[in-house]
């Protein structure tokens, strides 16, 4: 591919690591994209943030491309993952410490399989305290970060399929097929209250972006590979 052919717009699927934020990933390509045909200033952005603790699918555009990335963030989102039963956090996931411990010695398969059902359709959801959506200016992890609370609006979103996978107590392994603006953190942290308990988020993974999948995205390391041959 050429220098053109980014500048003109391209669609890259990466499989986002551990621990990277969605911005290292897109700064890690924008700037080897320019390396490696030594240019100033090329466009690049991502369509759909991935937290850091989540693996996965991220679609990266170029050049002209970014003006579809609306488009790309609308479509409809599969992952795959863990919730841990029996015990919360603040963040709703691994990003902090456990807050709270529960009963679960009630909590059955069946009744496990059965919570899954409360959450298909349009329901209403309250996005994280710990999340990148803005109140007052300034970004809910922000305050959250400083021990201040804020009252957060629930969203409607849909979710069209939810399987449980998996259960290796107290792990449970789920796949969901959802809409825009899901958060499977607060799917976790509901999922422990409708189970008379507490959970959160231990694992998660974007498979699929509308009919883009993970199995045909690259690792950033193979996109570079694949860059220098260029």
């Amino acid at each position: 591919m050429t220098e053109e052919d980014y500048k003109n717009g391209q669609v890259l699927l990466i499989d986002k690591p551990l621990e990277w934020t969605s911005f290292q990933a897109v700064n890690k390509i924008r700037w080897h994209i320019k390396q490696r045909f030594g240019i100033k200033k090329i466009k690049v952005g991502h369509a759909g943030t991935l937290d850091p603790l989540a693996t996965g699918l991220l679609i990266i555009c170029t050049g002209k491309q970014t003006k579809e990335i609306n488009t790309y963030q609308g479509q409809i989102k599969e992952y795959t993952g863990t919730f841990t039963i029996g015990a919360t956090t603040p963040s709703y996931d691994l990003e902090t410490a456990v807050d709270q411990t529960f009963p679960t010695a009630h909590i059955t398969p069946e009744k496990i399989h059965a919570a899954t059902q409360q959450f298909l359709g349009e329901i209403d959801q309250k996005p994280p305290i710990f999340s990148a959506i803005k109140m007052e200016g300034k970004r809910l992890y922000e305050l959250a970060r400083k021990g201040e609370t804020a009252e957060i609006k629930s969203r409607k979103i849909t979710i069209s399929e939810f399987e449980i996978t998996l259960i290796d107590f107290p792990k449970v392994d789920f796949r969901v097929v959802c809409s825009k603006g899901t958060y499977i953190r607060s799917l976790a942290f509901d999922f422990g209250k409708v189970l008379g308990s507490g959970a959160h988020l231990s694992a998660l993974r974007r498979t699929k972006i509308g009919e883009f999948k993970v199995s045909d995205a690259k690792s950033i390391e193979d996109f570079i590979k694949t860059l220098e041959m260029v």
